[in-house]
C-alpha cells in the first residue's frame, strides 16, 4: 500500500531536485542526502522517470548501498540494450539503402553518434526516424520487413512495435524491453495548440539514401528544444533533456546558436526560452547570457514571466498532481487560450482517438479507470481532490513493492 499521496509528492520534489543538483555539478565527494528509508525508495523512481539513472551511475557519489547497485545495474541494462538499437539502426540503414530514400536518425540517436554520451550512460525508449512525406509509405513497409507491426499513429508520427514483443513490467531500463520506432514525416510541437513547425531544419540539405545526420548542430539543438518545450506545455519535462541540451550547448559557437533564429523570413524561436532557462538553472554557464537576452524579447510576455519561475519539478512528471490547464500559459494570444480552452471542454475526434490508443497501448495506463471514465466524471473528480499523475504512480508503486515485500517478509 502506497502512503499517502502527498507525502510521496514532497518526496519526489525533494529527490529530484536533488538528483538535477548532483548530475548538474558532477561534482565529486559530494555529501550523501539523509534521506528517510521512503526518500531513498523515491530516488530510483525519480531517477528512472526522468532517465538519468544510468548516467548517475558515473557522476552521482552517494555513499548508499542500494542507491549504487540499482545505477550500476541500470547502466548495465542501458549498455547492453544499446548494442541491440545500434544493430537495429544498421539494418534500417542497409534498408534505406536499398530502397533508396534518406532517414534521419534523430535526438539520442544523433547525439549519441556524436560521441555525446558512451553507451550505457543514456537510455533510448525508441528510435526516432524522419523521412521526407513522400517516403513514409517506403519507410512503413521497410519497418514490416524488419519485423514490426503498425502499433497505432498521431498527429506527430506513426508508432511502430516489434511483432509479439511484450513491455517489460518493473522500475527502470531493461535490455529485452521491446524497441520501438516512431516514424516522423513532419517535426513538430503543438503549444498548446498552434503547431510549431521545424521539418525543414532538421531535413538534410543534400541527403543520401541511408540514414543521415543532422544538417548541423545548431538544426539539433534546434529540435531538442523544440521537443523540450512540448515536453514543459505538457508537464512531461525530464531531465535527461535538460542535460543533452547542457551537453550539445558546450560544443556550440554564436554560429551554431544563431542557427535557432532560421534564415530569413522563419518565425523567431519564441519557444526556446522557457526550456533554455531550465537548462541554465541547473547547468550553470552552459548556455550563454547573450542567448537568453535575445530570446527574451522573442518571448510572448506571459510565458516570459511563468518560465522564471519554473523548477525541473513543476515541468515534470515529478509533480505529482494532474494540472487541469497545463500548458495554456503557453498561448499567444486571447484566440489560442479560447481555443485551448475550447478543447478541453468538447475535445476533438483525433484527441479522443489519441487517449484511446493511449489507454490501449501504454503499460502505465493499463486497468486504470481514470483514462477510460467519462469526461464529466473527470471533471467533478477535480473539484473534490487532487488527481495523480498515472505515469508518476506507475513507476512510485514500481519502486515501493519490493519495499513493501521487504518489510513483510
Amino acid at each position: 500500500m502506497l502512503p499517502p499521496l502527498a507525502i510521496v509528492r514532497n518526496g519526489l520534489r525533494r529527490t529530484t531536485e536533488a538528483l538535477a543538483t548532483e548530475l548538474a555539478l558532477a561534482r565529486p565527494g559530494s555529501e550523501t542526502p539523509a534521506w528517510s528509508e521512503l526518500e531513498w525508495a523515491l530516488a530510483p523512481a525519480a531517477a528512472v522517470a526522468h532517465g538519468v539513472a544510468p548516467l548517475l551511475d558515473r557522476y552521482s557519489t552517494w555513499d548508499h548501498p542500494a542507491w549504487r547497485h540499482f545505477l550500476a545495474d541500470q547502466r548495465t541494462q542501458v549498455e547492453q540494450r544499446h548494442r541491440r538499437i545500434i544493430e537495429l539502426l544498421k539494418r534500417i540503414d542497409a534498408g534505406a539503402r536499398a530502397a533508396g530514400f534518406p532517414v534521419v536518425a534523430l535526438k539520442g540517436a544523433a547525439l549519441h553518434a556524436d560521441g555525446i554520451y558512451a553507451p550505457g550512460e543514456r537510455p533510448m525508449a525508441d528510435i526516432d526516424l524522419l523521412v521526407r512525406e513522400t517516403d513514409a509509405a517506403a519507410a512503413g513497409v521497410l519497418l514490416q520487413e524488419l519485423g514490426y507491426v503498425a502499433s497505432f499513429a498521431q498527429w506527430k508520427h506513426q508508432v511502430f512495435k516489434p511483432a509479439g514483443g511484450q513491455p517489460h513490467a518493473g522500475l527502470g531500463e531493461h535490455h529485452d524491453a521491446p524497441v520501438n520506432i516512431e516514424l516522423h514525416a513532419r517535426i513538430r510541437e503543438r503549444l498548446p495548440v498552434a503547431a510549431v513547425d521545424i521539418t525543414e531544419r532538421v531535413q538534410p540539405h543534400e541527403p543520401h539514401a541511408g540514414l543521415n545526420d543532422y544538417p548541423s548542430c545548431g538544426a539539433l539543438m534546434s529540435h531538442l528544444l523544440l521537443h523540450a518545450a512540448g515536453n514543459i506545455c505538457g508537464r512531461s519535462l525530464r531531465l535527461m533533456h535538460l542535460n543533452d541540451i547542457s551537453l550539445l550547448a558546450t560544443r556550440m559557437v554564436a554560429r551554431d546558436w544563431n542557427e535557432l533564429w532560421g534564415t530569413h523570413g522563419d518565425e523567431a524561436p519564441w519557444w526556446a526560452l522557457p526550456p533554455l532557462r531550465l537548462v541554465a538553472r541547473y547547468y550553470r554557464h552552459a548556455v550563454p547570457d547573450t542567448v537568453l537576452a535575445r530570446l527574451e524579447r522573442d518571448c510572448p510576455p506571459l510565458l516570459r514571466a511563468v518560465s522564471r519561475r519554473q523548477t525541473l519539478t513543476r515541468v515534470s512528471c515529478s509533480e505529482l498532481w494532474l494540472h487541469a490547464l497545463a500548458g495554456i500559459e503557453w498561448s499567444r494570444s486571447f484566440g489560442e487560450a479560447a481555443r485551448y480552452l475550447a478543447r478541453h471542454v468538447r475535445p476533438t475526434d483525433e484527441a479522443r482517438k489519441e487517449r484511446a490508443d493511449m489507454a490501449r497501448t501504454q503499460l502505465w495506463l493499463q486497468g486504470q479507470d481514470w483514462v477510460t471514465s467519462p469526461r464529466r466524471r473527470r471533471a467533478l473528480t477535480w473539484l473534490v481532490r487532487p488527481v495523480p499523475r498515472m505515469d508518476t504512480l506507475y513507476v512510485v508503486r514500481a519502486a515501493l513493492e519490493p519495499r513493501a515485500s521487504s518489510a513483510s517478509e
